[in-house]
């Protein structure tokens, strides 16, 4: 009993960053998850991980006049990961939004809790398909890889380096931009082939309507091109997310 206040120190320090991260991780940072659910959840996963990074976080537990500095350093910390995550993740979403410009159904929205705003149904498909892909592939087990290897990273005590954080989220964007494109790239290639061949309908036969006529065959058309290709795009989509996981800060610390 003696070592309790210590081993509780080094709990709540572990507890700090952990529960930041799990907070902004996807699935996680969902509404529909209630807020107790999340707390139980961190609770779980501290006590979890608690053996194995005890020796990271146990020798700086001891030093009560830097317990409000440790434990905002790693609430920063947790945060920063967690963003960078949920940032990559959005990927699936932005390649959604795209589809749904393609197809015409940009003006079909449902309003997404996570982000605070309302988005295209298929932007919303496409991140639930992707969650259920990442939960199917075991890339969750890939985040709390990602939150161990983070004590190396970013030890307890230190200062982040604000500059490599601020150039790893930049990079981060970049990254799930160009995913995001690359995912949506049949669809965009459709939309243009569509479009110009909607162009050169207009001009030979002026006096038909095409546009009335051209958006249920884009509908039916787009959502079939899509049906076809969703799987490949969920499939690249977990393979990039995990090896972004596993290599995206490999130059960080």
């Amino acid at each position: 009993l003696a070592g309790l206040p210590l081993y509780t120190t080094a709990f709540l320090l572990l507890f700090a960053r952990v529960g930041a991260v799990l907070m902004l991780l996807p699935v996680f940072s969902e509404e529909g998850v209630p807020g107790q659910v999340r707390l139980l959840l961190a609770l779980a996963m501290t006590l979890a991980l608690f053996g194995l990074l005890s020796g990271n976080v146990l020798p700086h537990a001891a030093d009560d006049r830097a317990l409000l500095g440790l434990l905002l350093g790693e609430l920063l910390i947790g945060l920063s990961i967690g963003m960078l995550v949920k940032l990559f993740f959005q990927a699936i979403a932005m390649a959604g939004s795209l589809v749904s410009m393609q197809v015409g159904l940009s003006s079909a929205l449902l309003f997404d809790p996570g982000l605070g705003g309302q988005v295209p149904v298929l932007a919303k498909l496409c991140s639930l398909a992707a969650v259920l892909v990442c939960l199917g592939l075991g890339i969750h087990h890939l985040w709390i890889g990602a939150i161990v290897r983070s004590y190396a990273i970013f030890p307890v005590g230190g200062v982040p380096n604000l500059g490599d954080l601020a150039q790893l989220a930049v990079a981060t964007s970049g990254k799930a931009l160009v995913l995001a494109v690359s995912l949506a790239g049949p669809l965009l290639v459709y939309g243009l082939l569509f479009n110009l061949a909607l162009g050169f309908s207009a001009r030979l036969a002026p006096t038909i309507q095409v546009f009335f006529i051209a958006q249920p065959l884009n509908l039916l058309l787009g959502l079939a091109l899509f049906a076809t290709t969703v799987g490949a795009m969920l499939t690249v989509f977990g393979d990039q997310f995990a090896s972004w996981l596993q290599h995206g800060w490999a130059h960080v610390g």
